[in-house]
């Protein structure tokens, strides 16, 4: 039988993405569920494309143009901010993926695995946010629980190389960014624009941003922690420019297992959504008939001081990580609204995690109540900030 899908989130470039491997292996998977917040034109072209029993749209409600048309195929449509979690919930679902962007996705992620059904996630502030109350879940329902990004992917293939318990580290790769050989001082004064153009991945725009800065690397180290159980140690971070290397594992005996790929993400959601079987590429393959190089240093922390905050969320865990990231989501907004500049966006996900007084347990009522008051905390830092910049961004806000 095909598996039957729910993609949150699918008119983004990870659901869109996501569409082109089902379509390409109709014979194994059927889209039964779709989600856009505002894009809901292009909700619409994909149901009729699709044909899903369901769609749900928790931006603004459909036109009355856009309801005839989706009248018309018999597709169900929800509304509001708990239409994911009844997608999440439907009893026909095998895999729901969750390509949401932010903390949106936290309840979602929380009701998927509630249901028992297959995780797979590719909105990686779930875990930041909520990562032991979803991993603990997981293992009371014995829902799987499958990473899309694909650093984490590839931690996850590595793995099945031995046993979880001869894993000695995990090493993530990145890219360094759109700025990564831009002199620092001009770096962290970027335009939103020069920070957007990613040398290798076509993503959206907070991840892109937050690739420039490794705010992205920050928070997937957290995801990392939860997902395969690591502690700080564990983990490390190299820059790899030519992003081929997706993320590497050292066994106890000292062998170090790779994963290496052209980047594109089609190929990390293919082996989430039919895992543990592989299928014929929907990629493009390596050609080691041509001479490839392959790069790797340590990050340099003046340049991405993410890092660092990042590692500190695992070492002291409970709230902080929710507090990372909604900061993170208030100060990147922020920045490519043009109220801050670049480089303030890590000192206000400092100070707002400064002035956080940690619960090391916390219910998910409490995070969402967390996730509100940070936000409200970051945002009165940013009104702070912008106008101790330049005379233009003051302007703005």
């Amino acid at each position: 039988m095909r598996r039957r899908i729910v993609i949150l989130g699918s008119t983004g470039s990870i659901g869109t993405s996501a569409l082109d491997v089902v379509a390409r292996h109709s014979d194994r998977l059927e889209v039964l569920a779709l989600s856009t917040h505002s894009r809901v034109d292009e909700l619409v072209e994909q149901a009729e494309r699709h044909r899903p029993a369901v769609v749900a749209v928790t931006g603004r409600e459909p036109t009355e143009a856009q309801r005839a048309r989706l009248s018309a195929l018999g597709v169900k449509v929800l509304l509001g901010d708990d239409a994911l979690v009844g997608l999440a919930r439907l009893e026909s679902a095998d895999v729901v993926l969750l390509a949401v962007v932010g903390a949106a996705g936290v309840r979602a992620a929380v009701a998927t695995v509630e249901a028992g059904r297959t995780l797979a996630l590719a909105n990686k502030e779930s875990l930041v946010v909520a990562g032991s109350i979803v991993m603990s879940i997981a293992r009371r329902t014995g829902a799987a629980v499958l990473p899309v990004d694909s650093e984490h992917s590839a931690v996850h293939q590595c793995i099945r190389s031995g046993q979880r318990s001869e894993v000695s580290r995990v090493i993530l790769t990145a890219s360094g960014g759109a700025l990564r050989d831009m002199p620092l001082e001009k770096a962290l004064r970027a335009t939103p624009a020069e920070a957007l153009k990613h040398p290798v991945w076509s993503m959206g725009q907070k991840v892109t941003i937050d690739s420039a800065t490794c705010v992205n690397k920050a928070l997937e180290i957290i995801e990392a922690a939860h997902l395969f159980e690591l502690s700080s140690e564990q983990i490390e971070v190299v820059i790899h420019p030519q992003s081929i290397v997706h993320s590497m594992v050292e066994f106890a005996d000292g062998s170090t297992i790779a994963q290496l790929s052209p980047p594109d993400m089609r190929l990390p959601i293919q082996y989430a959504l039919t895992y543990p079987d592989r299928c014929d590429a929907v990629a493009p393959r390596m050609d080691f008939r041509k001479a490839v190089r392959l790069d790797f240093h340590p990050p340099d922390l003046r340049r991405y001081p993410a890092l660092e905050s990042g590692f500190e969320v695992v070492r002291r865990g409970g709230s902080l990580g929710c507090v990372f990231n909604a900061a993170s989501e208030v100060a990147t907004e922020a920045f490519l609204d043009g109220r801050i500049l670049l480089g303030e966006i890590h000192p206000i996900i400092r100070a707002t995690m400064q002035g956080h007084a940690v619960v090391d347990h916390p219910t998910l009522t409490q995070l969402l109540e967390i996730d509100e008051s940070t936000r409200r905390a970051a945002r009165d830092i940013v009104r702070q900030k912008a106008y101790c910049v330049t005379p233009e961004v003051a302007a703005k806000t």
